[in-house]
């Protein structure tokens, strides 16, 4: 099979490959659309140390079931598929509880981290196991499809969020995974949320994806514009989609005392805390990490049109084109939010 392989640091490789694998619970997709995760463009460099060479990078992805294991019994060739990112046992203490995505032997597809190595789906076929698969909706194209597990990451850290109806939230960062949250937040029952960047661009599609007003924070002092909307108080709640100190910063900064700070991005290892800002407002401080059985959530949400996507799919390619697209997403192009690979 043809497949898009990180053979070294910054070099990808369109090359032939053995079809993987078919374990007897296990399910052979073709793939239909995958979409390259900003986590794939830091792999290029070797910076997160999750993507080893040599690798099969990729883990948004949809496509048709093509042969399925001796032991699988609720799944045939031919059914459209999604599926979870998170390869989880089910048998953990984590996964009996219903927390997948925190499973003690979790592994990721597409990713190769010196503890595993589990090849995904920058290629003609990949194979996953039965228990990470969602059906499709006839309806639902693929390439949408792809954009579920983004969405899931979004849905979950909505989910988490302590909320009452009617209360507001800052969602700190304005990209994808941002503008997925906006919607959510939204649609969970925040009745106003702001959006907050320091790219304008991102500012006007966050508000054309829902968010009801947008702040620069290079340009203007955040904290007190939402203060003044919220008579002094601040947000309820705010939902950081960068993951680094300064975003961090402005969303402690933007919340109520008592009030709950989710931290979802995660591109630096390490940030600055003002320990005494959060200690002394009594702020809630929770990481989220993937997502724990949103898929069948998200997937209606996506086929209703609920949450909205086209407009965050910047590209579709083939294999072969893949990697100038991966060279530019590693460059900031301006305005290049999602690629969608076609194998």
């Amino acid at each position: 099979m043809k497949a898009l392989l990180l053979t070294k640091y910054m070099e990808l490789e369109v090359t032939d490959l053995p079809q993987p694998e078919l374990g007897p619970r296990d399910v052979m997709i073709r793939v239909g659309a995958c979409g390259i995760c900003g986590s794939d463009v830091h792999g290029l460099d070797g910076s997160t140390g999750r993507r080893i060479p040599p690798i099969v990078m990729g883990h948004e992805a949809a496509g048709v079931i093509t042969e399925v294991g001796s032991a699988v019994r609720n799944w045939k060739p031919g059914d459209r598929v999604t599926f979870d990112s998170t390869v989880s046992c089910g048998n953990c203490h984590f996964c009996r509880r219903g927390d997948i995505n925190l499973c003690d032997n979790r592994q990721v597809l597409g990713v190769s981290c010196g503890d595993y190595r589990r090849y995904g789906a920058f290629a003609e076929y990949v194979s996953v196991p039965e228990n990470i698969l969602y059906r499709l909706p006839e309806g639902l194209p693929f390439e949408q499809a792809a954009m579920i597990e983004a969405v899931s990451i979004a849905v979950h850290a909505v989910n988490i969020t302590p909320k009452e109806l009617g209360d507001t939230a800052v969602v700190v960062g304005s990209g994808m995974i941002g503008q997925l949250t906006i919607q959510a937040a939204k649609i969970a029952g925040f009745a106003r949320v702001f959006a907050v960047d320091i790219d304008d661009a991102k500012l006007a599609q966050a508000l054309r994806v829902g968010a009801d007003e947008a702040f620069n924070s290079k340009t203007m002092d955040v904290a007190k514009e939402i203060a003044a909307r919220t008579n002094g108080r601040g947000a309820d709640a705010a939902l950081e989609a960068v993951g680094a100190s300064a975003p961090i910063a402005t969303a402690i900064s933007c919340v109520r005392k008592g009030g709950a700070v989710t931290l979802i991005g995660n591109i630096t290892p390490k940030i600055e805390l003002n320990l005494q800002q959060v200690v002394t407002r009594e702020i809630r401080l929770q990481g989220s990490c993937a997502s724990a059985g949103e898929y069948p959530a998200c997937i209606e949400l996506l086929a209703s049109g609920r949450i909205k996507v086209d407009t965050m799919i910047s590209a579709r390619t083939s294999l072969d084109g893949a990697p100038g697209w991966f060279n530019r997403l590693y460059n900031h192009e301006p305005n290049l939010m999602k690629v969608i690979v076609q194998p």
